[in-house]
């Protein structure tokens, strides 16, 4: 059952609870954060997207694009062009985590070095990763 279902099944608080849990795992998803970003720019087409988005297959970039088009963060605009043009842009919802995205981005750039060297740390007394 997915996450979406089981949210679906609980009560008015809990459903709340769940929704706010969807959308920061939404916006905190491996892809999202850059994709984000990067809207919020301003239009964005597809492969462009998916040459700022380091790593991103075709098929992840599309989900996650479907997916933040879904939750109200991304606006998806077809150009009547042949052939068609898409855009991506980020809407008003999600320009306002712009600032809190680049921050974290931000952070973790910072301290990659040092969380690297903890993880070998944990490794060396811990034995191989989980995982």
């Amino acid at each position: 059952m997915s996450q979406g279902n089981r949210c679906v099944s609980i009560q008015a608080d809990q459903a709340r609870a769940c929704t706010v849990r969807e959308a920061l795992d939404r916006v905190g998803g491996k892809w999202s954060i850059g994709i984000l970003i990067a809207a919020s720019q301003g239009p964005i087409r597809f492969t462009e997207l998916e040459r700022q988005v380091e790593g991103i297959s075709r098929r992840m970039l599309t989900l996650t694009l479907r997916n933040l088009e879904r939750d109200g963060l991304l606006h998806r605009h077809v150009h009547p062009t042949v052939p068609p043009r898409v855009e991506y842009t980020a809407t008003p919802m999600a320009r306002e985590l712009y600032e809190s995205l680049v921050a974290l981005t931000r952070w973790a750039e910072r301290h990659r070095e040092g969380i690297s060297a903890a993880r070998a740390a944990y490794d060396r007394e811990h034995g191989a990763p989980v995982g």
